[in-house]
């Protein structure tokens, strides 16, 4: 089965029919190992990923305050290589940015072929809190979900595997973790009295969410809702999601490289028979 549920487009969803405390009747410790095994797998298909050039990946990760982006970067692309592998992190446009369109400075952090990018938070911002807090007029933001429906068509036809996480949490759990900053000191630079202002609009992000994921949601650029009440849950999800999007590749590199093998061994040899009295 797949821990993440897959949309598409083709039914629209409301968030309330998804729980966030789903754990697919897994206990922590089995799914911690089912996730060991999914990051072993991950690191193969990443060397292969680099090794060909053939294609690159863009993991965006969104989510309400403590859904653990973080926490989904740390344990699943931690383990990762990060010569190519790395995170993109969208904080409040600077004055250069908004002086561009929304999209510039996104796509200026697309990966490179062979490379793995993780968007922490992205463009999506601009049809999420730009909406809820009403910092662009309705006809600026509404018009959004075409132009980026349209960016990650142009991402996709580049070779670009494209995979959209929503890390749903709900409220009760929300408000524990936020509790929890505040006793640990490891956390305590985390605090902020913003996050329990944007609990106020709750209401607004969760239809801001369902609008942007029923609009943006194509089979070339999916997105993902991924229960995130249990951290080790969230981890396995994104693990396995990441790991069977690339799975299908997997021979076709290995064709490729072998291929590759081939030619470079009929170069080395070729040189070695021109060059036999110094070789």
């Amino acid at each position: 089965m797949s821990y993440a549920h897959r949309l598409e487009g083709k039914r629209r969803l409301r968030l309330k029919d998804f729980d966030a405390g789903e754990d697919a009747g897994l206990k922590r410790g089995e799914a911690e190992e089912k996730t060991a095994r999914l990051i072993e797998e991950l690191v193969e298909l990443q060397e292969l990923l680099y090794a060909v050039q053939m294609q690159s990946v863009l993991v965006i990760l969104q989510g309400r305050d403590t859904s653990g982006k973080d926490g989904t970067i740390r344990h699943v692309a931690g383990p990762l290589n990060s010569q190519s592998c790395s995170v993109a992190s969208f904080k409040v446009p600077t004055d250069e940015e908004l002086a561009h369109d929304f999209l510039w400075r996104v796509h200026a952090q697309t990966p490179l072929t062979g490379n793995i990018k993780i968007f922490n938070r992205s463009h999506y911002e601009d049809v999420l809190v730009v909406r809820v807090h009403e910092l662009a007029p309705r006809e600026v933001w509404s018009s959004r979900y075409e132009h980026i429906n349209a960016f990650e068509r142009l991402l996709a036809d580049s070779s670009t595997i494209i995979l959209k996480f929503c890390l749903h949490i709900s409220k009760d759990e929300q408000k524990k973790r936020l509790l929890n900053r505040e006793t640990d000191p490891i956390k305590s630079w985390k605090l902020s009295v913003g996050d329990w202002k944007e609990r106020e609009y709750w209401d607004g992000y969760t239809k801001a969410y369902e609008d942007a994921i029923n609009r943006c949601s194509t089979k070339h650029a999916p997105w993902f809702i991924v229960p995130a009440d249990k951290k080790w849950f969230r981890n396995l999800a994104v693990a396995e999601t990441l790991r069977d999007a690339l799975m299908p590749y997997r021979e076709r590199w290995l064709e490729k490289l072998e291929e590759v093998g081939r030619e470079r061994k009929k170069e080395i040899e070729g040189y070695r028979q021109g060059h036999n009295h110094s070789v």
